[in-house]
């Protein structure tokens, strides 16, 4: 029963499954339907499933009768309906066909027009476009057009400036034409040929100022030497006003010639030219004398194009290849004044445009480069100076050449340069002007020698006496107290020689102005000199006259003439003796002779050299003469009662000058002595300071009077003097010498040689 029922349940759950299927079948899209499908299949009713399904089927096939049944008379007429429409419609075609025809035939011309008027439509949108093209493109066209002008007039630097608005500004707008590209490609070359042509101009213009450096130096030293003269009347009068020329400004020039149509500025070779001015006139600046736009030009271009660096090394290469060349003096320089000027006019020019060039450029030169160029220029300059100047023999030529040198170096002075060294090199040409001069004299000095009668000077009247006086300021009151006629002790070559000698110093003087010494070095200056043409110049002429067979000279004059050398030389030693200034208390040693025997030893060597001309017999008894009075000299000074003290390290210092002395006698500063002749002089200074420094007093008490003795020269007197004040020294200088036993020893040593001299003299005496 209860299976039964179970079984009656479940047929009711397949019922009411099968039912919701079929349902879902008939209400689902049938894309949709294949998960419903399966699960029929994939249940145990199918069979079942498809006896509802085909009973489903049947029934609406008997529900889709029933209403085509209900419809069927009105499908009819709607069919009749149709039917009657085509006819209509057919109709309507042929009515639309023929009005077709009809339209078209009519409308022909119209079709025509309006196919003509769309021609034209387009022509016009063509040429509208046209227009517009090419007003983006006339733009580039009028630069390109400028461009080529510029280039043909050579305004290369505003050529430049339009090529850059046509590359970056004009051309992109355009960048698509196959002109525009042509245009795109030329301008590199375009570019390459600025440059090419502004480094042509460039090439003039440093070709053109090496031609022209010389006047351009010439015009810079005008304007020193006005300078110099305007110094040397204190500016007098203020100067109202001024003619130079205002410099401009290399950057105004560019912009100007953006603006310029001229190429007169382009084509300038560099100089301008200038009529010479007259010597009251200003002489104009020489940076006025040069048109430096080519080099702001070519520089201003080679930096717009990436490439100054290119520029300014090959700016510097050539500048210095062309200061080689203007730095090589000619080879006959030397031979005129205006060999020197032009030389100088070149070096001037050449640094007046460079530092022109340092204060208007922005690093195109640098104060390194400038620097590095003048002390090249200082140092060929300088060895050319020395070399042409060495064969110069005209002392007014060689004054003339330092002047130059001296206005050269002025205006390069105001440049900026300095110019220490080259008033360093004149001193040297001093020397050399020295020389000059005592040639000159020497020859002034023989035609008056040479045309004296050597006769005293007779005058029979005051204003004769008087003409006299003022030519040679003699003073003799016993020859005043004369009446006339009455004669000068001396003939007419004394005056002459006199006069010739304060020419010679006024001309050494003349050397001495601008050179920016103290007095004090122009005042050693001319007493070198004027010691020289004493000494040398007029001593050999004199010298020369003595020597003459024919002169006219008693043998009595000749012997005044040479008792006069001997006592003016002796007189000359006693000058130099009297700067003599020993500290007789000292305790140190200098280890070398002192400064004014040096000095003296120094002049009588220059002294002796130029008695070459005399006889053989005055030159050795002058010399003998000397050596012997400073031999007495030095002796007195030593042994003078003034000098109440000394000590040992003084008399070392003494000794050392003593042997200064010595070495001049063993040089044989006058030929025809026989060896150590002339060192006999010295001989007892030599013996008592070997005594003394050496302390050998047991050798010179025991060979005292025997012929060989050692210290043979030396007198007891002296040698008694000298130890009394070697006594007193350490007497004095020693406040505890009591109390130690050296000293006490030294002393009783003292005492004892003292007494022993005493006794020496005392039987010498008796």
């Amino acid at each position: 029963m209860e299976r039964g029922k179970m079984a009656e349940a479940e047929s009711l759950e397949t019922a009411a499954e099968h039912e919701r299927i079929l349902r879902e079948i008939e209400s689902t899209d049938t894309a949709c339907i294949g998960p419903t499908l399966r699960s029929v299949y994939d249940g145990e009713e199918h069979g079942r499933f498809m006896e509802k399904l085909e009973t489903r089927i049947r029934n609406h096939d008997r529900e889709i009768e029933k209403m085509c049944n209900f419809h069927y008379q009105g499908f009819v007429d709607s069919i009749t309906e149709l039917l009657k429409v085509r006819g209509e419609a057919q109709k309507l075609k042929n009515q639309v066909t023929d009005t077709n025809r009809k339209l078209q035939h009519e409308g022909k011309e119209l079709v025509i027009a309006m196919e003509e008027l769309k021609q034209c439509r387009l022509q016009q949108r063509n040429i509208s476009a046209t227009v517009d093209k090419l007003m983006l493109c006339l733009p580039v066209l009028e630069m390109y057009s400028k461009l080529r002008d510029q280039m043909k007039t050579k305004r290369h630097y505003p050529a430049l400036k339009t090529l850059e608005h046509l590359e970056h500004t004009y051309l992109p707008q355009v960048s698509h034409y196959r002109f525009c590209k042509v245009m795109v490609d030329n301008i590199p070359k375009l570019r390459e040929e600025i440059k090419d042509v502004s480094m042509s101009d460039l090439k003039d213009f440093l070709e053109s100022i090496r031609k022209h450096s010389d006047k351009i130096g010439e015009t810079a030293m005008k304007q020193a030497q006005q300078q110099r003269n305007l110094d040397n009347v204190v500016l007098q009068q203020p100067r109202i006003g001024s003619k130079r020329k205002s410099k401009k400004d290399p950057y105004t020039i560019l912009d100007a010639e953006m603006e310029s149509t001229s190429p007169k500025s382009e084509q300038d070779s560099g100089i301008l030219d200038v009529e010479d001015e007259e010597d009251d006139e200003e002489v104009p600046g020489a940076q006025d004398l040069v048109d430096f736009s080519p080099v702001y030009r070519c520089l201003h271009i080679y930096s717009v194009l990436g490439a100054r660096e290119t520029f300014e090394n090959y700016y510097r290469k050539q500048r210095r290849k062309q200061a080689r060349l203007v730095l090589q003096p000619p080879s006959n320089m030397h031979e005129t004044l205006d060999g020197y000027r032009k030389y100088f006019n070149q070096i001037v020019g050449f640094f007046v445009v460079e530092d022109h060039i340092l204060h208007t450029t922005q690093g195109l030169v640098n104060r390194a480069y400038i620097d590095e160029l003048w002390e090249l220029a200082l140092s060929k300059t300088i060895a050319a100076l020395r070399t042409h100047s060495s064969y110069c023999s005209d002392p007014n030529l060689v004054l003339d050449l330092k002047n130059l040198i001296v206005l050269f170096a002025d205006t390069l002075q105001v440049y900026g340069f300095p110019v220490n060294q080259l008033f360093d090199m004149l001193l040297e040409i001093r020397d050399q002007y020295s020389e000059t001069l005592l040639k000159k004299w020497a020859g002034i000095f023989r035609n008056i020698l040479d045309s004296d009668n050597y006769s005293p000077i007779p005058v029979t009247s005051e204003d004769m006496y008087k003409k006299v006086v003022g030519q040679f300021p003699f003073q003799d009151t016993e020859l005043e107290k004369q009446s006339f006629p009455k004669k000068f002790p001396f003939s007419e070559f004394v005056p002459k020689v006199y006069n010739q000698i304060k020419e010679f110093i006024y001309a050494c003087l003349k050397f001495s102005e601008d050179l920016h010494l103290s007095s004090t070095e122009v005042d050693d200056m001319i007493r070198k000199s004027t010691n020289l043409l004493l000494t040398r110049t007029l001593s050999n002429s004199l010298q020369n006259v003595i020597k003459r067979k024919n002169i006219g000279l008693t043998e009595d004059a000749r012997h005044a003439a040479e008792e006069e050398i001997y006592t003016n030389l002796n007189q000359k030693i006693d000058q130099f003796l009297q700067l003599a200034d020993y500290d007789w208390m000292t305790g140190d040693l200098d280890n070398k002779a002192s400064d004014y025997l040096v000095d003296l030893i120094a002049f009588l060597r220059s002294t002796f050299a130029v008695f070459t001309h005399l006889p053989g017999k005055v030159a050795q008894t002058a010399c003998m003469s000397a050596c012997k009075h400073l031999a007495t000299s030095l002796m007195q000074l030593l042994l003078e009662a003034e000098v109440r003290q000394l000590t040992l390290g003084a008399l070392q210092q003494f000794n050392l000058d003593v042997r200064e002395c010595e070495q001049f006698a063993r040089s044989g500063p006058v030929p025809g002595f026989q060896e150590d002749t002339l060192q006999l002089a010295f001989i007892d200074l030599r013996q008592l300071l070997d005594l003394f420094i050496q302390w050998d007093w047991s050798t010179y008490l025991a060979d005292y009077g025997q012929p060989n003795c050692k210290y043979l020269r030396v007198n007891p007197v002296t040698a008694l003097t000298l130890l009394e004040k070697m006594k007193d020294t350490s007497r004095k200088n020693n406040m505890f010498a009591q109390f130690r036993k050296n000293e006490r020893d030294k002393q009783k040593l003292i005492d004892t040689v003292a007494k022993q001299l005493r006794g020496l003299i005392s039987s010498h005496h008796s």
